[in-house]
Formats: C-alpha cells, sequence, structure tokens
C-alpha cells in the first residue's frame, strides 16, 4: 500500500513501497522476539497534529466477550430479578453515581473516569463486533468474513494511529498486548490489522501471554473456564519478549550490515532474498533503539519489577498488561491496546455471576485502578485518554441457554453498552446517556463507535479533515463520527 495523508486538500509526499517485506519485518522481529511486523514505520506527519492536543497517548482497554453493562456500570436495582441479576450497587465517590459492589476501588476513583452509558450498534455477533469496536466503523467491509482477516477489513485503531501519528524516541507509535486475539478454535478475529491500509501497518504485537484455548481471565491468580470442564493443570508465564542481541552479535559487528543480515537470516528462516542492505538501513537505527533503549527494556520486564507495584497492580496477566501498557506511553508509544483477557474472556453466557465476582472484576478493580493512581499521581493522567469498552453489551434479561453451564448469564447485545473514559482532558464523575428501564437500548444521547473513535483521534489532536490515499488516491477519511462531546 502507497500510503499518502490527505489534509485540507494538501498533501504530504508518499512513502516508499515496500512490495515485500523489508529486512526489519522478517529479520529483526524474529531478533527481538516480538509479534510485529513493522516497527520503525515511515511518517512525514508531524505537521498535520494539533500540538496542543489534550492527550498525547491513548490506552485502550478491550474486553474481547463483551462486559454485561448491568452488572458493572448501569445497573437496575429496581427492575425483576431476571434483569437486575445477582449484584448490588454501591456508591461511588461521585454523588449519585453507583457501580457495581465487586468494583470498589474504581468507585473509591470515581472523580478520576467517567462512563458512555449509551454506545449502540447493529450486530450481536462476536467477530463483527470485533471488528466494530476495534476499528471504530459500525458497517462491515465489503467481503467480511467473521472466520478471517482480509486484506479488504477496515483498519485498526492502533493501525490508524501507528500510521498518522509520529514515533517518539524512535519506539513504534502504537502496540497491541499481551497477545492477539485468537478463537479457541484457532481463528484469527478480523479487525486487529491493518486491513485496507495493507500489512506493514499492522500493529506491534507484544505476544506475552501464551494462548490456551480452555482457560480465561487473568492467570496464574484468577484463571476459569466458561463451562468448567476439566483441564489438565498447566504452567503458564507472561513474558515480555527478549531484547537481547543474539550470542555473538556484539556492537563493534552492528557496523557490518552484511553480517547482521545474515544473523537475522538464521533466527528468521523466511527472511526475503529481495531484502536488501540499502532496504534494511531504513530501520537499522529504529532496531538498534529498540535494542539498547534501557526503557524499552525496563517496560516490557514487567514480572520482575519492585514487590510494591506488583502488590498494587496485581500479580496476574491483568496487572502485568496493564503495567505494561503504562511504562509503554512513558517510554513513548502513542496508543497501547491492552486487550484484558484472551478471546472472549469476557463472554458470560453462563455462570456469569460467579466468574464475575470470582474471576473477573477483582483483576480488573485492583490493576485499573492501580493505572489510574499512577497517572493521576504522575501528572500524566490529563495527557493520556483510557477507554475500556468491548465488542458490545449483554441481554437485559439473564438465562440458562445450555446444559453446558450450571448458573445463568446473558447473550450477546449490541444495542447497548457502556464504556469507560479517563484522562486525556475528559471530565472525572460524569456519565453520558442513558438506558430504559431494563438497560437494553439507549433512551438519552446515544452514541456509536465512530463517535468513539472520533473522541480518540480528537484527544490525539488529529485534525478532522485528516484522510489517507490509497493507491488509486480514494481518500479515506479517519473521522467517521464526531467527538463525544458531553466528556469535556
Amino acid at each position: 500500500m502507497n500510503l499518502r495523508v490527505s489534509n485540507l486538500n494538501s498533501r504530504v509526499p508518499a512513502h516508499p513501497r515496500f512490495d515485500r517485506r523489508v529486512a526489519l519485518q522478517a529479520g529483526a522481529v524474529g531478533l527481538l522476539g516480538l509479534g510485529s511486523n513493522h516497527l520503525a514505520a515511515m511518517h512525514a506527519l508531524g505537521a498535520n497534529v494539533n500540538s496542543s492536543a489534550p492527550a498525547k497517548t491513548v490506552i485502550y482497554i478491550f474486553l474481547s466477550g463483551g462486559l454485561s453493562q448491568h452488572d458493572s456500570f448501569d445497573m437496575k436495582p429496581d427492575a425483576a430479578d431476571i434483569v437486575r441479576g445477582e449484584f448490588n450497587p454501591i456508591n461511588t465517590n461521585t454523588t449519585g453515581l453507583q457501580i457495581c459492589e465487586h468494583l470498589p476501588m474504581l468507585a473509591q476513583r470515581s472523580h478520576l473516569w467517567s462512563l458512555v452509558r449509551s454506545l449502540t450498534h447493529s450486530t450481536n455477533d462476536h467477530s463483527l463486533g470485533h471488528h466494530i469496536m476495534l476499528t471504530g466503523q459500525s458497517k462491515a467491509p465489503p467481503g467480511f468474513n467473521g472466520s478471517l482477516p482480509k486484506p479488504s477489513d477496515w483498519p485498526a485503531l492502533a493501525s490508524v494511529i501507528g500510521a498518522l501519528t509520529s514515533p517518539r524516541n524512535n519506539l513504534p507509535p502504537a502496540a497491541v498486548l499481551p497477545e492477539r486475539l485468537v478463537h479457541y478454535s484457532g481463528r484469527v478475529i478480523p479487525g486487529q490489522f491493518a486491513g485496507v491500509m495493507g500489512p506493514t501497518r499492522d500493529p506491534w504485537f507484544i505476544e506475552a501471554s501464551p494462548y490456551d484455548s480452555l482457560a480465561y481471565g487473568a492467570f496464574p491468580e484468577y484463571e476459569f473456564d466458561h463451562q468448567e470442564r476439566p483441564r489438565k493443570p498447566t504452567v503458564k508465564n507472561f513474558q515480555a519478549p527478549s531484547l537481547t542481541l543474539p550470542q555473538g552479535l556484539g556492537f563493534g559487528r552492528l557496523g557490518d550490515r552484511l553480517s547482521l543480515l545474515k544473523s537475522l537470516d538464521k533466527q528468521r528462516r523466511d527472511l526475503e532474498q529481495a531484502a536488501t542492505v540499502e532496504s534494511f538501513d531504513r530501520y537499522r537505527e529504529g532496531a538498534i533503539s529498540l535494542l539498547t533503549d534501557a526503557k524499552v527494556t525496563s517496560a516490557l520486564d514487567v514480572v520482575h519489577t519492585d514487590p510494591k507495584t506488583l502488590d498494587r497492580y496485581g500479580r496476574n496477566s491483568f496487572g502485568w498488561s496493564l503495567l505494561m501498557a503504562r511504562r509503554l506511553v512513558e517510554a513513548g508509544v502513542n496508543m497501547v491496546q491492552v486487550n484484558l483477557g484472551n478471546n472472549e474472556t469476557w463472554d458470560t453466557h453462563g455462570n456469569a455471576f460467579p466468574h464475575l465476582k470470582d474471576y473477573l472484576f477483582p483483576p480488573t478493580d485492583r490493576a485499573l485502578s492501580a493505572l489510574l493512581d499512577d497517572l493521576s499521581e504522575s501528572g500524566l493522567l490529563n495527557s493520556t485518554l483510557i477507554v475500556m469498552a468491548g465488542e458490545f453489551g449483554r441481554t437485559p434479561k439473564t438465562s440458562t441457554l445450555s446444559q453446558f453451564y450450571k448458573s445463568s448469564g446473558r447473550d450477546h447485545w449490541g444495542a447497548v453498552q457502556s464504556v469507560f473514559f479517563a484522562g486525556g482532558g475528559t471530565r472525572g464523575g460524569t456519565v453520558v446517556g442513558s438506558t430504559d428501564k431494563i438497560g437494553g437500548y439507549p433512551v438519552s444521547d446515544p452514541q456509536t463507535p465512530e463517535n468513539m473513535a472520533a473522541t480518540i483521534y480528537r484527544s490525539l489532536g488529529l485534525p478532522e479533515t485528516l484522510a489517507w490515499l490509497d493507491d488509486t488516491d480514494r481518500p479515506h477519511h479517519i473521522y467517521q463520527g464526531d467527538p463525544i462531546a458531553g466528556l469535556y
């Protein structure tokens, strides 16, 4: 994809075309142990970004499976039992605002965050819902296949931000952690990638969490299976990729490009023969920066941080992931998407209340609260927008959907969900929109995924006229909706 940018009818010079994977993509990624297919993007867009933007960075927390609004941030205590569920609301630090009793730490910090209770879209399908909420576009792309990411998919928010914001400190502008979203059957979920922008714009995937088709939640402390199937105990390690040089490849050899290319080729056998020394040279500086920057090494090595920090975030994959996200934005990454749980972790069709109470809410409450505290105390919350959403909400009525579940839960529900916002110039203690008496549909100030995306872009200072041009010079405007005004 010959990516170019259009803004107010002016064009930035076209970036170089790469018909095949360059050496960094095919080789240095193997050296780094990262799941990315580009690390040093080609940017010339600094002049297009509003330097007075309220946020410099975004942390997008994605709850794959879909969080129940009734059992978290939009409780209906006066509804019938089949609607209200088993949990009770508690008061927060904001007068008149109540949330679930099993989120007590977030309740104490409500002055730091806001809610949109009225985000809506039209699908109850997992795959399309993921695509919608990860790209910020409600309409399915041409030829959409829920079982297979395609080049015609819309680009993920992380890809757009990665392409249209300038890198800082030689770091990739956008990252996704701790793993890609993969269904238990092995199919990869669409919406996570660059799609029509081309694969060189895929985000930097930091694969730190091992995939397990029968386990969900925050391992090792809060691991469960939705259907409570018997499974053999496994030992899983949350381990960030190593950024050390291979044995025998010292800095004295870095000047010898051919030797370095040969070493990379040994690590990744699919290094293409067309990856020339000249093409590698464009990426050499960024790769060496990642290898040698102490901030990057520290940001990724979260498991071995100081005990007090680990206790505050939680010694589990949720805590480690949000701690890594905080460190990456501090180091200079513009957007970090955190998949809080592997694919469909929050898909509480059955056994919903014990799983939310015992496995999902405790690590989320602790880790997100620690993230808010750290960013607030360091003064970075104003310049860091936090967004937390899933692919949809859950049905108003509880039910026992099949014999696989011991107790009730809620089905998929695209009609409405609650979305969490904090920082980035948003007002804490604010609620935008409302739902009907059973939490089924918006009744005031409905919002769309396009509006959520526009809020993220606005926070980063991306102009509303900004568009990127494809190979046919067709403009793709990134704003498809309006920022959510009530948050500011």
